[in-house]
């Protein structure tokens, strides 16, 4: 079974890259629930286990299971680039209670009592899970936002690199395994059976921390959207500097060494900051005098500005 859009080249012109906080709030429902699946995590695990421990979370439990379908309601297509968790949550609040009663029926619950408590009345249901999602949003994400919107930044820079150079064809050569380009089609294996055109704006990729390792799809009625684990998962909770080989932090100094080997991915100041424990202000002024030495390159992305490496910067890390 597989899901299969046809692309017309219209379409591909409109293929565009989208965050979600959202997205990875219900995603990190079930990491919770089943953390030996997702030991990337658990470091955030235990952060935050004691702080939603007095969250009642049984009907979101119920709406989201382990696996499978679960509403598209809780998770609507991004409709900008940078989405706000507050303006996405009134999305879900705003939902039409018939909507969400149809898209609930396909959900095979764990927790069918909690399910049939929403469909009995789904306009009160659409409260009670908004405000659900809300008390776990600063409870257990808002803090970590910044932190998971830099592997999610950093991942879009690269495919819109590899886009630009390597066309359609080489962003989904790697985005999972269960993905693939067939010509003007995009085929994803998935549990159930879709096939028809690209319609509306476009496909929209979504790359995911939380969803990982799998990914998911929306189609219509709402804009075909690809949800897919975003590169660089497995750092997102490193801390620490960076080995570096002598001979770099003899020739650059051993901060700068480590800020260029640290940029084996792009990165913003604030990331760096967190993982070299050093000041926003202190990385910058490093940042200022490697890329004035041509050893990295910066990149406005949205609000926020990520550096990379240059080829030079490559060579010295691997040649020195």
């Amino acid at each position: 079974m597989s899901i299969e859009w046809w692309f017309a080249p219209g379409d591909v012109a409109r293929l565009r890259f989208a965050f979600s906080p959202l997205w990875e709030l219900v995603s990190s429902l079930r990491v919770l629930r089943q953390p030996g699946r997702h030991s990337v995590h658990l470091p955030w695990l235990r952060a935050v286990r004691p702080r939603v421990a007095g969250l009642d979370l049984a009907e979101l439990y119920a709406l989201v299971p382990m696996r499978g379908y679960l509403p598209d309601f809780l998770t609507p297509p991004p409709d900008t680039t940078l989405p706000d968790f507050a303006a996405e949550l009134e999305r879900v609040r705003h939902t039409r209670p018939e909507t969400a009663l149809e898209e609930v029926a396909h959900v095979r619950s764990p927790d069918p009592e909690a399910q049939r408590r929403f469909a009995d009345d789904p306009e009160a249901g659409i409260r009670r899970v908004s405000d659900t999602l809300w008390n776990l949003w600063t409870a257990a994400m808002e803090e970590f936002w910044p932190q998971v919107y830099g592997v999610l930044e950093a991942d879009v820079m690269r495919r819109s690199r590899i886009l630009a150079t390597g066309g359609v064809q080489a962003v989904f050569t790697d985005l999972h395994d269960s993905v693939t380009w067939h010509g003007d089609r995009l085929v994803t294996a998935k549990e159930w059976n879709h096939s028809g055109p690209i319609t509306g704006d476009g496909l929209l990729l979504v790359p995911s921390a939380f969803h990982w390792p799998d990914v998911a799809v929306v189609c219509e009625p709402y804009q075909p959207l690809l949800c897919y684990p975003a590169h660089g998962v497995g750092t997102l909770w490193t801390t620490g500097r960076p080995c570096t080989s002598g001979g770099l932090t003899a020739l650059i100094g051993r901060t700068r060494a480590g800020i260029l080997t640290a940029l084996e991915e792009p990165a913003s100041t604030s990331g760096l900051a967190r993982r070299m424990d050093l000041t926003p202000g202190a990385v910058s002024q490093h940042l200022t005098v490697l890329s004035g030495g041509g050893l990295v390159a910066r990149q406005r992305m949205g609000r926020e500005v990520l550096y990379r490496r240059t080829s030079m910067g490559d060579a010295l890390v691997s040649g020195v």
